[in-house]
């Protein structure tokens, strides 16, 4: 036979059941909540995904040279793999900077510096081949790089980079327009004839580099126009910086003149300076340690 409850029980029932139901309903509400979140935040891990800075890509150079003489076959290869670290090490500054400088600073810190540092590997492949057998003529133009379509969404004026590897001689122009066909920018070559003493006026300063004539051994006579032509890009090369120091100037962040300037001439006088020292190597002693002439730097 059932008892009825006592009515403090039944108090006690009616309580606890909505405590229960409010639980159920607050964990509903939580797990909604937990749920959108997730969504959410797929959402932005997409969006970031898809905004990422993409990656540099160069032409391939291996399969552009010609039969390697045996005797050549380390030095080739050797250089071959440093073609692959300078994209590596691009690749990783790319990742670093992102958001960093102007519109322009892939093709001015980036691009720019690792087409000098091609330039100058790619020339030593072909002097290494040339040596015993044919030496390969045109290579330099597989040194230009390009960004890819994933960094078109951060990079600003880089995006006229994106798939662009065939149009490497106006690789990050397009938000230049005064600048067309100076692949990266890289000198204003029209202006080459300026001695860049005028940054004084405008308190920009000026560049200047260690003087490279003075350091040279005894300059056989079967290399002196050779070597004569490379001291005069030396020279040309500082006046194109100087004229860049000048027609950029406020431009980037206050690394700018380091990244864009400073550090694509470093590349230029290295490959420039390894070229000399060939030179003299051929019919006489080959200097040494001459790369370190090849740093310049900013005279305020």
């Amino acid at each position: 036979m059932s008892r009825a409850l006592p009515k403090y029980n039944k108090r006690r029932v009616v309580v606890i059941g909505a405590a229960a139901a409010l639980a159920l309903t607050g964990a509903v509400v939580v797990n909604s909540a937990l749920a959108g979140e997730s969504s959410k935040g797929a959402a932005t891990n997409a969006q970031t995904l898809a905004a990422g800075p993409g990656t540099i890509t160069c032409p391939d150079v291996a399969s552009q040279l010609p039969a390697i003489p045996a005797t050549a076959k380390a030095e080739v290869d050797r250089n071959l793999a440093l073609l692959q670290t300078q994209i590596n090490e691009a690749n990783t500054r790319l990742q670093n900077t992102v958001g960093q400088g102007g519109p322009n600073f892939v093709q001015n810190a980036i691009l720019g510096p690792l087409k000098d540092k091609r330039v100058s590997t790619i020339d030593r492949i072909a002097i290494s081949i040339g040596r015993k057998g044919t030496k390969p003529q045109g290579l330099n133009a597989l040194a230009g790089c390009a960004l890819n379509a994933g960094g078109a969404a951060n990079n600003g004026g880089a995006a006229g980079n994106a798939g662009n590897n065939g149009n490497n001689a106006n690789a990050g122009n397009n938000a230049n327009a005064g600048n067309k066909g100076n692949a990266g920018n890289n000198g204003n070559a029209g202006n080459a004839g300026n001695t860049g003493n005028a940054g004084n006026a405008n308190g920009v300063g000026t560049i200047s580099c260690p003087d490279v004539a003075s350091q040279l051994p005894a300059i056989p006579a079967t290399a002196k126009a050779e070597v004569d032509r490379n001291l005069a890009l030396l020279q040309t090369q500082i006046n194109e910086a100087n004229t860049r120091l000048q027609n950029t100037v406020g431009q980037g962040g206050p690394n700018f003149v380091q990244n864009a300037i400073l550090g694509p001439l470093q590349g230029k006088r290295e490959s420039t300076i390894d070229r000399i020292a060939i030179s003299i190597g051929r019919q006489g002693t080959k200097p040494q340690g001459l790369n370190v002439l090849a740093a310049c730097k900013l005279n305020k």
